[in-house]
C-alpha cells in the first residue's frame, strides 16, 4: 500500500494481457496506482468479474487499497471476451457469455467506482476523476459474423455514455475508447490457423467490410494511450465522448 494521500489509484479490468496490460503499464509509468483485475495472471487479482460474489470481492480489496487515503483516481473498462459466429447461427450461451463480460461487468463494476469516486468528493472537491470502457468500433458499425459482440459492446458504449451524464454533477468524467483491430490475443484467435492481421488491413467486401486506411492493425500501446489521455488532466473537459482508434476502418 502507498503512505501518499494523494496517491492516485486506477482499476483496470482485463489487465492479464493484451490492451488491459498496455493500459496497466501505461498507467504505472504515469505515477498512477494500479489494481490490476483479470480471471487470471501474475500480478493481478484473480476475479471472475460474473462470479456472484465478484462485486462484493471488488469492494473489500478496493477498501483495502484506499484504506491509508488513496484515491480512486480511475477505472478502466477492458475485460471482454468474443464469440464470433452469424447471429443465425450463434447460440443463447455465447449471446449471453458475452453480455455477461462485455456490458453487465461494465455496468456493475462502472457503478462501484462511481459510487466510491462520489463518495471521496469532500475530500478533494476538484474530483477530476474519470472511468473509461474499452469497447470495439463493433459496436457502432455493424459487423458480418460479429453480431453478438457487436451488441454486447454497444450496450457497454451507451451505458457509459449515459452514465457521463449522470455523473458529471460529481466532476467525474465517463468516456468510451473503441478500437479497431489490435493485435491481441483476441483477434488472432478469430483465425488461429491463418495470418488474420493482412487479412484485416486488406478488408473483405464480400463480408461488407472496409479495411484499414493506414495500412496496419493497432498496437495495444496505441489503444493505452487514448485510455491514458482520457483519464488525464488534458482531457478534463472531455466526457460522454467515444472516441474512435481503429486507423481509419470504419470511416
Amino acid at each position: 500500500m502507498s503512505a501518499n494521500p494523494t496517491a492516485r489509484l486506477v482499476l483496470v479490468t482485463g489487465a492479464a494481457g493484451g490492451i488491459g496490460a498496455a493500459v496497466a503499464e501505461e498507467l504505472a509509468g504515469s505515477g498512477h496506482e494500479v489494481l490490476a483485475v483479470d480471471r487470471a495472471g501474475q500480478g493481478v487479482l484473480a476475479l471472475d468479474l460474473t462470479a456472484e460474489d465478484a462485486v462484493g470481492r471488488l469492494d473489500q480489496a478496493l477498501r483495502e487499497r484506499l484504506a491509508d487515503g488513496t484515491r480512486l483516481h480511475g477505472l478502466v473498462n477492458v475485460a471482454g471476451v468474443l464469440a464470433a459466429g452469424r447471429l443465425l447461427d450463434m447460440e443463447a450461451k455465447d449471446w449471453d457469455a458475452m453480455h455477461a463480460v462485455n456490458a453487465r461487468a461494465v455496468f456493475l463494476v462502472s457503478q462501484l467506482a462511481a459510487r466510491t469516486m462520489i463518495a471521496q468528493q469532500s475530500s478533494d472537491p476538484a474530483n477530476a476523476r474519470g472511468i473509461v470502457t474499452v469497447s470495439s468500433n463493433a459496436g457502432n458499425t455493424p459487423r458480418d459474423g460479429l453480431g453478438g459482440y457487436a451488441a454486447s459492446k454497444a450496450a457497454a458504449t451507451m451505458a457509459t455514455r449515459s452514465l457521463a451524464l449522470e455523473l458529471a454533477g460529481h466532476g467525474i468524467r465517463a468516456n468510451v475508447v473503441s478500437p479497431g483491430s489490435t493485435a491481441t490475443a483476441m483477434l488472432h484467435g478469430m483465425d488461429p490457423d491463418g495470418d488474420i492481421e493482412p487479412a484485416s488491413i486488406a478488408g473483405d467486401p464480400a463480408r461488407f467490410r472496409i479495411g484499414i486506411p493506414l495500412g496496419r492493425v493497432a498496437d495495444p500501446r496505441d489503444i493505452a494511450g487514448t485510455v491514458v489521455f482520457l483519464l488525464s488532466a488534458a482531457a478534463r473537459h472531455i466526457t460522454g465522448a467515444d472516441l474512435t482508434v481503429d486507423g481509419g476502418a470504419t470511416l
